[in-house]
């Protein structure tokens, strides 16, 4: 039988991960909330990066609450992209991190599949700060950490967080594409910047 907390703690994060892929800021807030819930649960069945995962969640929650509400001068934070140049370094980072934290957890706890833990660990990080800066790149992170996600939660016995991570990996295709679309939507109708138009003799 799947026990109350784990279902709230779904419930309330996937309400804020279709909001997320809506650009809604309420997903912000009810995310607190689920985070919450989510360390405990975590704790309990010896996830000890996800715990942290989680504590780390709260604290960019809020942030990029903040950052959503304030916008960039005055106007809601654009959807924008992430230069290759940023994601040449930001993937092998992220690799190597893995490596360290996983033999620290492998080494000093009893964490259960302590490198795989920590993949999700280190690339949701990733993804969150892209998505607090409204960078399209975030789904992508998502498809990779919902990926790892969903064998790991089920081999721990939380089968209803490893279906819904499932259904996540679902939701991060569409809200890429549909992120996507608003950015070229957004580009379209922004008014000409003076001294940048391009001319058929300038092409």
């Amino acid at each position: 039988m799947t026990p109350p907390l784990e279902i709230a703690a779904n419930a309330l994060m996937t309400v804020s991960i279709i909001l997320a892929g809506r650009n809604n800021i309420h997903s912000w807030w009810i995310g607190i909330v689920g985070c919450v819930l989510f360390a405990v649960l975590f704790y309990q069945v010896n996830l000890y990066a996800d715990v942290m995962l989680q504590l780390f969640f709260i604290v960019t929650c809020v942030i990029g609450w903040l950052q959503w509400r304030r916008g960039a001068a005055g106007q809601p934070l654009p959807i924008t992209r992430t230069g290759w140049r940023s994601l040449v370094w930001i993937v092998p980072a992220g690799i190597a991190a893995v490596a360290v934290y996983g033999m620290l957890l492998h080494r000093f706890t009893n964490a259960y599949a302590p490198f795989i833990d920590s993949a999700v660990l280190v690339f949701s990080i990733i993804a969150q700060f892209l998505l607090m800066n409204r960078r399209i790149e975030t789904w992508g992170f998502w498809l990779l950490v919902n990926t790892v996600a969903v064998p790991l939660y089920y081999s721990r016995g939380l089968h209803l967080t490893a279906v819904l991570y499932a259904a996540y990996w679902v939701n991060a295709l569409i809200s890429w594409y549909w992120w996507g679309v608003q950015a070229r939507r957004a580009a379209a109708a922004a008014p000409p910047v003076p001294g940048t138009a391009t001319t058929i003799a300038d092409a």
